[in-house]
C-alpha cells in the first residue's frame, strides 16, 4: 500500500455485552484508495462503519482520520470532519421529493438561524436556488433524465434510482472519504453493474474520492476494488488485492467453509 495515508484503524474493538463484534481491528485506507471491505454476515463490516461514523463508540483502539484522532467522536463530529456513507437498507423518505431527500444530506451546509429564514427571504432563496443548482448537477452525473424531475417523489422510483439518489444524499456533503454499505442490495445483476459504472465514472469527475465499499457480490469488489480488507468473526483476518485475499485460505475457508 502506497499513498498518503486518510484513515487509520488501530487496534479497533466494539463489543455488545458478551459478544465482539471487532476484535483488535487494524487497517489503512490510502487517499484516493477505493478499499473494499468484505466477509461473511455477522463478520464486522457494518459494525466497522457504525464505529468510523460515531453511531458506536469503540471499546479500545485508535481511529485517525486526515491527521485527527476522531476516536469515539459523535456522528455530527464525523460529519463534519468529511465522512459520509449510505446504508444498507434503504433511509431515503419515500413520499419527499428527490431534492428533500439530498438536502438532507446538505444540514451542515445550510443556515439553520431563525432571523435569516424568516427575515433574510432574498438570501434564503439565492441559498436554495444555489443548493438546488448543486444538487441536480449531482443527480444529472448519475442519470441526467433524474435529474430533470427533481421535485418528483422517491417512492415512485425503481432501485437503482434509490441508490443513486442515496449517494448523492452522501456526496452533497462534499466528503473525503464515502463509505457505501451494499450499494448493490435489491438490484438485479444489470443494476449492479450500472451503478458501480456510475460510481466509478463520477469518483474520477469529483477527483478520484477515497471509498471503502463494503459489497457481497465478489464480481463487484474485484472491478472496483484497489485492495481489500477482510473481516471473520469480527477480526481481520486477510489484507491485499482482491487476487490476494481470494487465494487465502483462510478466506476460502469463510467464505465456503471447512472442506
Amino acid at each position: 500500500m502506497s499513498g498518503e495515508m486518510l484513515l487509520s484503524l488501530e487496534g479497533v474493538a466494539k463489543s455488545f455485552g458478551g459478544v465482539r463484534a471487532l476484535n483488535d481491528v487494524s487497517f489503512g485506507v490510502a487517499r484516493g484508495e477505493i478499499l473494499g471491505l468484505i466477509g461473511p454476515n455477522g463478520s464486522g463490516k457494518t459494525t466497522s462503519f457504525n464505529v468510523l461514523t460515531g453511531l458506536y463508540a469503540p471499546n479500545g483502539g485508535r481511529i485517525a482520520f486526515d491527521g485527527a484522532d476522531i476516536t469515539g467522536a459523535s456522528p455530527q463530529a464525523v460529519y463534519r470532519a468529511g465522512i459520509a456513507r449510505t446504508f444498507q437498507r434503504s433511509r431515503l423518505c419515500l413520499e419527499l421529493s428527490i431534492f428533500d431527500n439530498i438536502m438532507v444530506g446538505n444540514h451542515g451546509r445550510l443556515n439553520r438561524g431563525l432571523w435569516h429564514n424568516l427575515f433574510a427571504r432574498r438570501a434564503l432563496k439565492a441559498e436554495h436556488d444555489a443548493a438546488f443548482a448543486e444538487a441536480r448537477e449531482l443527480v444529472a452525473l448519475f442519470s441526467p433524465s433524474l435529474a430533470d424531475g427533481m421535485f418528483q417523489a422517491v417512492g415512485a422510483l425503481p432501485m437503482i434510482e434509490r441508490r443513486r439518489i442515496e449517494i448523492c444524499r452522501a456526496l452533497i456533503a462534499r466528503p473525503k472519504l464515502l463509505l457505501l454499505d451494499e450499494p448493490s442490495a435489491g438490484m438485479t445483476h444489470d443494476e449492479t453493474h450500472q451503478l458501480m459504472s456510475d460510481i466509478l465514472a463520477v469518483r474520477e469527475r469529483l477527483g478520484n474520492l477515497t471509498i471503502i465499499l463494503v459489497e457481497h457480490e465478489m464480481g463487484v469488489i474485484e472491478r472496483v476494488s484497489d485492495r481489500c480488507v477482510v473481516l471473520n468473526y469480527g477480526e481481520k483476518i486477510a489484507e491485499g488485492t482482491y487476487q490476494e485475499v481470494a487465494s487465502d485460505p483462510l478466506v476460502q475457508e469463510a467464505y465456503l467453509g471447512s472442506a
